[in-house]
């Protein structure tokens, strides 16, 4: 069956894949910022007014940097399966809101660089700080967006508290998403960290079977006693007879 047809395998891979492509399209946003670029340069100052192409580029690309963080973000809440569940939840739902707000906050490069060309760079930038400073954009995306982040974090803990995740993944994950906005070193280590934090998990997605993906961290996550078949000795296995006395009493 292929990949496309089968839903179980569809979504492993699509969750473990693009926990991968999530941190690489981040980097790749980040090299198209001119601003970032040019790091605490004299030059960074009016940058985004300048080059309106390269910022709408590299606002496209990290907003796409955030979407895709979403089907892996859900891929992890499903793997909190048998430990912490209820933490899991709480968290992975934090997770998600927050970075549907990141991903929303991209939009204001667009108009920060439209600002500054038209305005000029002092008047365009004052402009667009006064309107991110609005208590709906700091309350309604700011503040979910950071928390969202600290989500992510708390999801990848109780991940690797299950044993579905190496405990330095989300140190990793959360400082690289803080440090590759650092250009140039910290774009490179930061950049590194992210990809492997948030690649380990997407790895461990990947390599796993359709069978430990849909019982994972559950009992008897081995068997399905609904579809267990004969042996060639006309025997069933042991998971089915259990079912089938239970559903007997």
């Amino acid at each position: 069956m292929s990949p496309l047809s089968d839903p179980t395998r569809f979504r492993r891979l699509a969750a473990g894949m693009c926990l991968i492509a999530a941190p690489v399209t981040y980097v790749v946003g980040i090299l198209a910022d001119p601003a970032l670029r040019l790091g605490g340069n004299a030059d960074a100052v009016g940058a985004y007014g300048r080059h309106l192409e390269q910022v709408s580029l590299s606002a496209a690309i990290l907003h796409w940097s955030w979407v895709l963080l979403v089907p892996g973000v859900i891929g992890m809440i499903h793997l909190v399966r048998r430990r912490a569940v209820l933490l899991g939840h709480i968290v992975g739902a934090l997770a998600l809101l927050g970075v549907v707000n990141f991903s929303a906050l991209m939009l204001g490069d667009f108009f920060y660089a439209r600002l500054e060309r038209e305005l000029g760079t002092a008047t365009g930038a004052a402009l667009g700080d006064q309107a991110m400073a609005d208590p709906g954009a700091v309350f309604g995306f700011q503040i979910p967006g950071f928390a969202g982040v600290a989500g992510v974090f708390l999801l990848g803990l109780v991940l690797a508290y299950g044993r579905h995740a190496p405990w330095w993944a989300p140190f990793a994950m959360v400082a690289g998403i803080f440090t590759a906005p650092i250009f140039w070193v910290g774009t490179v280590v930061g950049g590194l960290l992210y990809l492997a934090g948030s690649g380990a998990i997407g790895m461990r997605m990947i390599r796993m079977t359709d069978s430990e993906w849909s019982h994972s961290g559950s009992r008897g996550a081995g068997s399905d006693p609904e579809h267990d078949t004969p042996g060639a000795d006309g025997t069933r296995p042991a998971g089915r007879d259990a079912h089938q006395a239970t559903r007997k009493r």
